[in-house]
């Protein structure tokens, strides 16, 4: 046998079946893991993320009002809470967009799937005029504390995995 006939030891060990790496679990197996470990099984509630960056915003908008001059409080306060809009709308409505599909399209998974990247987009599209609209109908805002605000709302996705 030459070299060019012999099998490739690779791809042999590739179409053989019988040394699968997985084990799939009876729904017996599964509740009793979950009974055991609760929280490995938890899931992130994405309403409570809503809740925690609006709470954010309402926290820093108060902050900015209290550590700025008098006669410049309101606009910083404003601007905080502009950036914290910014950061919660945008996910509220992709938020309700994957809430609409799970009721219409628990058979059909490319369904979900379509809305998950159709609530993206609207996720994507909202934050971007929103961003064009305060900037061109406001021109007095102050973009620090609204950037810092609207910052501190994406840092709820991270905080989320602590919570759980």
């Amino acid at each position: 046998m030459s070299l060019d006939q012999r099998p490739n030891p690779k791809i042999a060990s590739w179409e053989d079946s019988e040394h699968d790496n997985y084990r799939v679990y009876s729904k017996a197996e599964l509740d009793a893991l979950r009974l055991a470990n609760p929280k490995k099984f938890a899931s992130i509630n994405s309403w409570r993320v809503i809740l925690a960056q609006i709470t954010i915003t309402a926290l820093l908008g108060v902050l900015w009002g209290i550590f700025t001059e008098a006669n410049t409080r309101s606009v910083y306060t404003y601007s905080a809470l502009v950036g914290g809009l910014i950061g919660f709308l945008p996910s509220a409505l992709f938020l309700l967009r994957l809430t609409a599909a799970k009721k219409n399209s628990k058979s059909n998974p490319g369904g979900y799937l379509s809305a998950v990247v159709s609530g993206e987009f609207i996720k994507i599209l909202a934050t971007f005029l929103l961003f064009i609209g305060f900037a061109l109908k406001q021109p007095d805002l102050k973009w620090i504390p609204l950037l810092v605000t609207y910052l501190a709302t994406l840092q709820c996705y991270l905080l989320a995995w602590f919570w759980k």
